[in-house]
């Protein structure tokens, strides 16, 4: 798809701004949409239009999703004034967030209703990777949508294909954060378990991050671990808590017993439960307690 094409983008979040940010530079005429008027202001700063309104959409031939839940994409597509009432027939849907196989195979049945084309692309990479157009995205749905959506995609990272059927995708990404789940969580215990026997969790963490023990987790979410609750919030506990759910219900449905994961959603509900949902994901080692508790 050649650049000039116009381009929604619904959900301008944390990954979702810089991704749509890396789509407009690339010469496409992109429009965000979000419910937030911060979010829509920062847009607008970087060079975009952006509108609360889904009618914003209207004459677009790609609509970007990249909202938190499947509870919000199901809004966003087939609510009151959603995008599928203004996408116009033969535009492509992505599908971007993190929802579970069962939420985008619903969405793709209400898009085709609308004869709208669905494709299925979550991404991962975190925020840096987003600012840095170094995601990589596992992308499912018909070859030639996925082929006609490719250049819009192709400025945000690499496009990993994954099958041909909607729903492959997110079970890649499902796969992808039943890791990421507990490393996280087993960085955070590592460093608490370090406190507890009376060791400098810097000195540690310094230790630790380039042995056979490390992992891509607790170099970059470690030293935030340290920063405490104030940490920069790049990436929040609920969604943690959202992902890692999706991963067990995954595994639930297809009668895979999944313990690792399960303990870490644990983790991340009781960080969440003591008052840390909004906090940066790192700040799961909150879940641990002060350790002299």
């Amino acid at each position: 798809m050649a650049p000039g094409r116009r381009v929604g983008f619904i959900g301008a979040g944390a990954i979702g701004l810089p991704m749509a940010i890396r789509v407009a530079a690339a010469g496409h005429e992109l429009c965000v949409v979000d419910a937030s008027e911060e979010r829509r202001e920062l847009a607008v700063a970087a060079g975009m239009a952006a509108s609360e309104r889904m009618a914003a959409l209207a004459g677009s031939h790609v609509a970007i999703v990249m909202v938190a839940t499947a509870a919000q994409l199901e809004a966003a597509l087939s609510g009151p004034g959603g995008a599928l009432e203004h996408l116009r027939p033969g535009s492509t849907c992505v599908v971007m967030s993190t929802v579970g196989p069962r939420a985008v195979q619903g969405a793709a049945r209400a898009a085709a209703a609308r004869s709208v084309r669905l494709v299925d692309v979550p991404v991962t990479g975190g925020v840096s990777g987003a600012e840095r157009g170094e995601l990589i995205l596992f992308g499912s749905g018909d070859p030639s949508s996925l082929d006609e959506v490719a250049g819009v995609l192709a400025p945000m990272g690499r496009l990993v294909r994954c099958g041909a059927e909607v729903g492959l995708g997110q079970s890649m990404k499902v796969v992808n954060q039943l890791l990421a789940s507990v490393h996280l969580a087993a960085a955070a215990e590592a460093l608490a378990f370090a406190a507890a026997l009376d060791l400098d969790q810097n000195f540690v963490l310094d230790v630790m991050r380039g042995g056979a023990g490390g992992s891509w987790m607790l170099s970059d979410r470690g030293p935030r671990m340290l920063e405490g609750p104030d940490a920069e919030v790049t990436s929040a506990i609920d969604l943690f808590v959202k992902d890692s759910g999706l991963v067990t219900q995954a595994a639930a449905d297809v009668g895979f017993r999944a313990p690792l994961v399960a303990a870490a959603h644990d983790a991340f509900s009781r960080a969440a439960e003591r008052g840390f949902g909004r906090a940066d994901d790192s700040q799961v080692i909150q879940a641990y307690g002060d350790p002299a508790e």
